[in-house]
């Protein structure tokens, strides 16, 4: 898995590579101008619920899709009245999503294994049906 350095700020705490090795993750990359990342925050808060207790984690990167989306207060009080209550990275630089190679796509999602090798990457309005099957797998405990 790439590194998260870079962020230009972190909200619920920065996780250290040690906080992520052993556990499956799922990196999810957003933008506040972007309305299929929201519609897919259900789905996401779901699978937390689901996935969290069986050893998943779950870190969201906001990378700006426009100049609008890099008003950190606004990103802020997105992830607050959401409840994304996962490490959040502000990437306004798109630091982070260059190390990850997004290729400019919005919403992207990277599912890593436990060991930190790519089992899954999805974009786009039908991303997270193309997750989930890998994401129950890789999930330990019931259903994995």
């Amino acid at each position: 898995m790439p590194s998260l350095d870079g962020a230009t700020r972190w909200l619920h705490g920065e996780p250290t590579r040690e906080a992520l090795s052993g556990a499956p993750v799922l990196v999810n990359f957003w933008a506040l101008s972007c309305s299929i990342c929201k519609d897919n925050l259900p789905t996401l808060r779901a699978w937390k619920e689901r996935y969290g207790p069986r050893g998943v984690r779950f870190v969201s990167v906001h990378m700006p899709r426009q100049e609008s989306d890099t008003r950190v207060e606004q990103v802020e009080a997105f992830v607050k009245q959401s409840g994304m209550g996962e490490p959040v990275a502000i990437d306004n630089d798109h630091t982070i999503g260059d190390r990850f190679q997004t290729d400019g796509l919005w919403p992207v999602y990277f599912l890593f294994d436990a060991s930190g090798k790519l089992r899954s990457r999805a974009a786009g309005a039908a991303a997270l049906s193309h997750l989930e099957r890998t994401l129950e797998q890789l999930a330990p405990g019931e259903g994995g």
